[in-house]
């Protein structure tokens, strides 16, 4: 019983860390990765989504389990960054490339930054985690959390994407360049804020 609490317990943090709103920089960034693609593209996104769960696992469990150690000033940089080239990269894309081409750029992006992404979960998870005797338990749930919270984000923003695409008539590539730009903006505003050079 202690142990299902515990698992419910961590699950819940990950969930809630994701979709904060207080921290939005990572929901940002899920966002600009599922900005091109609308309900039909679900296949791609799994794509997407899979790629980023692995690259911010791998850095994930390093860091938490002080593996590797960086400077989270320089990842509270990198973060936003990675945001904003994502973003940028977006609104030179063409809806015919997304539908034609099997290997997307931002499948790469997702795999890449995944691992820059997953720093930053680390400093907050291991502070959460100080003095568990469940450890292995508690970062998997936290992993787990993680997960849906990442799963809810793209599900709404396919949601509305494709209804906006499909039921108002908004031209996909137009959609594309309003969330885009949008999320662009706000990777430069966390950039100035977390400036280090």
């Amino acid at each position: 019983m202690l142990a299902a609490s515990n698992f419910s317990i961590y699950f819940r943090l990950g969930m809630e860390h994701i979709l904060d709103l207080d921290a939005y920089d990572h929901l940002c960034f899920v966002i600009a990765l599922s900005a091109l693609y609308v309900i039909s593209d679900w296949k791609r996104v799994l794509v997407l989504v899979t790629a980023f769960t692995i690259g911010h696992s791998i850095t994930l469990a390093l860091a938490t389990f002080e593996v590797i150690s960086v400077d989270m000033s320089l990842v509270e940089f990198l973060i936003p960054v990675t945001i904003l080239i994502t973003a940028v990269s977006n609104l030179f894309k063409k809806s015919t490339s997304i539908s034609t081409r099997k290997i997307q750029t931002n499948y790469l992006f997702a795999l890449f930054f995944g691992l820059i992404h997953g720093l930053g979960f680390s400093n907050y998870i291991r502070s959460a985690l100080m003095d568990n005797s469940l450890f292995v338990e508690s970062f998997l749930a936290f992993n787990l959390g993680l997960e849906l919270g990442q799963i809810i984000i793209v599900a709404i923003t396919l949601a509305v994407a494709s209804i906006m695409v499909g039921l108002f008539g908004v031209n996909r590539r137009e959609w594309n360049l309003i969330i885009s730009s949008a999320i662009g903006g706000i990777a430069l505003m966390l950039i100035k804020d977390v400036w280090i050079f």
